[in-house]
């Protein structure tokens, strides 16, 4: 039974990532995790994205680039204001500007340089370095 699919996501990706292979299926999907796969996409840090299946809960097959070095769901999902994002990236994220933290704004699911761009607080979802 899974309890957060968006931390079994990650978690495939990241043992996919580990073992050097070039794809992996991550099953099911959501909105959310969708949104999540195209900001890492949009960072370069996966490559293509390919719906396989479309009934129930759906698949996605995910091209590899071999750049992750660490993925996940942070968990309790903390809400931070537009200033209180540095904390979590010391938290997190290894350096300064090394990675990216996913966040869930009024404005949709981005990152949180782009939280920062148009003054939003929000709640993090996860982080990818």
């Amino acid at each position: 039974m899974l309890n957060n699919p968006l931390a079994n996501a990650l978690s495939k990706i990241m043992n996919a990532e580990r073992l050097g292979r070039s794809s992996c299926t991550v099953k099911p999907v959501s909105k959310v995790i969708m949104q999540t796969l195209k900001i890492m996409q949009d960072n370069k840090f996966i490559g293509e994205i390919k719906e396989t299946e479309k009934r129930k809960g759906g698949a996605v097959r995910i091209e590899l680039l071999g750049k992750i070095n660490k993925c996940g769901v942070i968990r309790p999902p903390y809400s931070s204001k537009k200033d209180g994002f540095e904390r979590f990236e010391q938290k997190y994220l290894p350096a300064k500007g090394f990675g990216i933290l996913i966040v869930s704004t009024p404005y949709g699911i981005m990152t949180q340089e782009n939280a920062l761009k148009k003054e939003s607080g929000g709640v993090l979802l996860a982080y990818c370095y």
